[in-house]
């Protein structure tokens, strides 16, 4: 049964949902905006992806309504696949180089014909630097419409640029970047394949600014083709014993450097497409959380800022540790300014981290008298902190910066499994404790924690009958993407804010002893997103499905008054990157 909250402002910012319907529903907020008219710039509209000679070109021209400052800037994304079979297929949205917008797209229903729909929304004012001039971009989904594959896959996408209200002055904006450059060498191009661990995807800059104050890599690492499923691999000496096959063990990290000096770790996210897990009925209506539209991890590399301000050509490069065909990377290089001076000069003061990390890899199986595996385990962990620290000399004193991390990683996979049944059982663990300390001339200190954690368990397998006949089951226990934040500047009021977005669901896929489809059973899902911070705001939303049909949803059950409340201001980001002199965020 649905339990609606009330209508109006307290679920302004949460989706439209239909009880019974088929279609996607997630219980994501979009984006909360300002109460002022925006400037609308369409990217394209009606825009078909079915079998395209090359990326869809986007001409950017800024809106002249609504010249900027902004108060906030949002990509809308609006989907559409026609079609009763149909692959997932992964889509992006580049301008000047920098990518908007990575993610993949939903499987065709499973219910009566009609268009599978769904909508998208980002706050890309991080990114505001990029929009303030003309620029040449492009769309970059691929569908192919083949055989039984008729699923046509279509989209539309805007830029809304909203003013600041009246009587706001722009020096109460939050600070956000100044420059924003692309990874990607060439701007016509798109994502970059890594397939080992020894690839990198290089971006050279010949002429950055002389006056970088802070710097930021976003970094999307998307696990493709044989490392899809990559936490369910297993060592390369137990061969195909993993429910899919792949090898180089379940642990990935993407690693960062600069001039081939270890910059930063970017843990990689268990992203799960509408055809993952080989059972695509366990994602309708709800998908995996992020999976139609990826959040990019965020490496502070500001201690290198100085060394940024030399004059000197400089490479930024990303590789992922035991990729095993392939990771598609994208990343975005974002640079604050010092306003006050043409010139800052700095260095690098200490360093501590390794270039690889060493996971540990422990087989603890049992076997019968032909050497199949009939039981056991096999974990793979990997646990290393650091510290990497940096001064500048700014037009307002010296800035010292350290980055303190600790990144955590556990895999197990079990397979002692019942009698007549293949497959594992996967728990899976990821963290990132990190505490950044920034302290200027005079001696006032900022301090940024966050913690980040990747929960994943989920049982996969295949369970045969005594007549023959057999099931396949996925059963994610939980998908999980948690953050939590909290920002402290000497006697002023701390700031503190949380996100946990989760996802459960089942399904089995029954076959005769021939091996022929004969339906699904016990299928449901649900997904919870919650939202809470120091301010009083709030957003809580889960909701139910089974048998591929929204069954209902529950709002503000952890809210003040069992209310959601988002202020289009985001009174958090506000206050708290006002503290800390650069964006912190937590919400899309």
């Amino acid at each position: 049964m649905a339990v609606l909250a009330c209508a109006g402002l307290p679920n302004a910012w949460a989706q439209s949902l239909t009880v019974g319907s088929h279609n996607v529903a997630v219980a994501d907020p979009t984006v909360p905006r300002p109460p002022t008219t925006p400037c609308v710039v369409p990217l394209y509209a009606n825009q078909s992806f079915d079998n395209p000679s090359g990326p869809t070109p986007i001409n950017y021209t800024p809106p002249a309504g609504c010249p900027g400052p902004w108060a906030k800037v949002v990509l809308t994304i609006d989907m559409s696949m026609v079609g009763t079979n149909q692959f997932d297929r992964t889509g992006s949205i580049w301008l000047g180089g920098a990518i908007l917008y990575f993610g993949t797209t939903q499987e065709p229903s499973i219910a009566p014909p009609g268009a599978t729909t769904w909508h998208i929304e980002k706050d890309v004012t991080d990114y505001g630097a990029v929009f303030k001039s003309a620029q040449a971009g492009h769309s970059d989904f691929v569908n192919y419409v083949e055989g039984p594959y008729d699923g046509k896959l279509s989209g539309s996408a805007s830029l809304y640029f909203y003013p600041l209200p009246r009587g706001q002055s722009q020096n109460t904006l939050q600070p956000r970047p100044d420059v924003v450059l692309s990874m990607n060498p060439d701007p016509s191009n798109g994502t970059y394949a890594l397939n080992t661990t020894a690839d990198q995807y290089t971006a050279t800059y010949t002429s950055l600014p002389r006056n970088i104050e802070r710097a930021y890599l976003d970094v999307y690492t998307q696990s493709q083709s044989n490392d899809e499923i990559w936490y369910s691999c297993n060592p390369n000496d137990q061969g195909d014993l993993s429910f899919f096959g792949c090898n180089n063990t379940a642990f990935r990290e993407a690693e960062i450097s600069i001039d081939g000096q270890p910059a930063g770790v970017a843990p990689v996210y268990p992203w799960i497409y509408t055809g993952g897990t080989g059972n695509p009925w366990l994602w309708e209506p709800t998908p995996g959380v992020q999976t139609l539209s990826f959040v990019p991890y965020r490496v502070d590399l500001t201690p290198f800022a100085g060394l940024l301000d030399d004059g000197k050509a400089h490479s930024v490069s990303m590789s992922v540790f035991n990729a095993n065909q392939y990771f598609s990377v994208a990343g975005n290089l974002l640079l604050y300014l010092d306003h006050g001076s043409k010139q800052v000069t700095g260095s690098v003061t200490a360093n501590t981290l390794a270039a690889a990390p060493t996971p540990k890899v422990v087989e603890n199986l049992t076997t019968d008298s032909s050497g199949n595996v009939t039981g056991g385990n096999i974990t793979v962990t990997s646990k290393r902190s650091f510290t990497i620290a940096g001064v500048v000399t700014t037009s307002h004193g010296t800035v010292k910066t350290e980055v303190a991390q600790t990144v955590d990683f556990s895999n197990s996979q079990d397979y002692t499994l019942p009698t007549n049944s293949e497959g594992e059982n996967i728990v899976q663990t990821s963290t990132v404790d990190s505490k950044t300390t920034r302290t200027d001339g005079n001696r006032n200190v900022v301090v940024l924690q966050q913690h980040l954690s990747y929960p994943l368990k989920l049982d996969l397998g295949f369970f045969q009958q005594t007549d023959g006949s057999f099931q396949q089951y996925s059963h994610v226990k939980e998908q999980g993407f948690r953050q939590s934040v909290s920002v402290q500047a000497g006697f002023a009021l701390p700031a503190s804010a949380r996100l946990d977005n989760t996802f459960d669901g089942n399904n089995t896929i029954l076959y005769d002893a021939s091996e022929n489809f004969t339906g699904v059973t016990d299928t449901y899902s649900h997904q919870a997103y919650l939202y809470q911070d120091s301010f009083g705001e709030c957003y809580d939303r889960r909701i139910s499905s089974k048998n591929n049909a929204l069954t209902g949803w529950v709002d503000g059950r952890h809210c003040w008054l069992g209310l959601n409340n988002l202020s289009w201001l985001d009174r958090f980001s506000q206050y708290a990157s006002g503290l800390y002199g650069a964006t912190v965020q937590l919400l899309p």
